[in-house]
């Protein structure tokens, strides 16, 4: 069996159908795991949302689900991202705020732990260095973790309990073999890419021969740009995804 490992949808459409058509053309999975963030930033929530549910899928809740349904206050937000998630918050229909207001913090599957930011804070923490990723090890009880979040492929793994803990970017094409490593795994993002790659981000999971592959897919940038421009969202959400940062 093989699972679809994607996070930070992030409310493009365009990116979402690409990366869905890929998995199809892999050869298709049994289910998607997407690690939240389904809106926010981008320019059309609704129709992610309602694309999401009809795929066989769990899903659990990120920061800018919450947030534009006032389960947190954007008050910690960057002002560019508090002014999407208002916007957002206009859009969602009474079904899609029952839905995000039901996603779960966590879940485990399989061998795997699935959260947002991290094991420790879920909706929160960004995992970008060892020391934070070596602590999180501690928070976990399963060998495995995938995370989203901070919309960069990661893997980072637990070395022993000195405090060793080592991290390595992804790339299109990689392959992680899933052994005895306890490993927290990060697919990058769909919507928004933050590692200099414009590309939607996303992985599939072979549970028979417990693999990890990564894999970068194009999308029509423009559409998503000119829909936000429509929507009047702040310019900075619009130029960044030309450059994935």
């Amino acid at each position: 069996m093989r699972y679809a490992v994607l996070a930070d949808i992030h409310s493009n459409l365009a990116a979402f159908e690409a990366v869905l058509q890929d998995i199809e053309a892999k050869g298709g999975c049994e289910q998607i795991w997407c690690l939240g963030d389904v809106v926010g930033y981008g320019p059309d929530p609704v129709e992610c949302i309602e694309l999401l549910q009809r795929q066989k899928h769990l899903c659990i809740a990120g920061n800018h689900d919450w947030a534009a349904i006032d389960k947190i206050d954007t008050s910690d937000f960057n002002p560019i991202a508090a002014q999407a998630c208002q916007w957002t918050a206009q859009q969602l229909t009474g079904d899609d705020i029952s839905y995000l207001e039901n996603l779960p913090l966590n879940l485990c599957q399989d061998d795997f732990t699935l959260v947002h930011g991290s094991p420790r804070e879920p909706i929160w923490e960004y995992l970008l260095s060892t020391r934070a990723a070596w602590d999180n090890f501690s928070y976990f009880e399963t060998n495995f973790c995938f995370i989203g979040h901070s919309h960069v492929p990661l893997v980072f793994e637990y070395i022993d309990q000195s405090g060793k803990c080592t991290i390595r970017q992804l790339e299109a094409g990689d392959i992680l073999e899933l052994g005895e490593r306890r490993l927290v795994i990060n697919p990058g993002g769909v919507g928004q890419p933050r590692d200099g790659d414009p590309r939607a981000s996303y992985g599939i999971y072979d549970i028979d021969a417990k693999l990890f592959h990564l894999y970068r897919v194009e999308y029509d940038i423009e559409v998503t740009q000119k829909r936000m421009v429509e929507a009047a969202l702040p310019l900075p959400l619009i130029l960044r995804l030309s450059q994935g940062v």
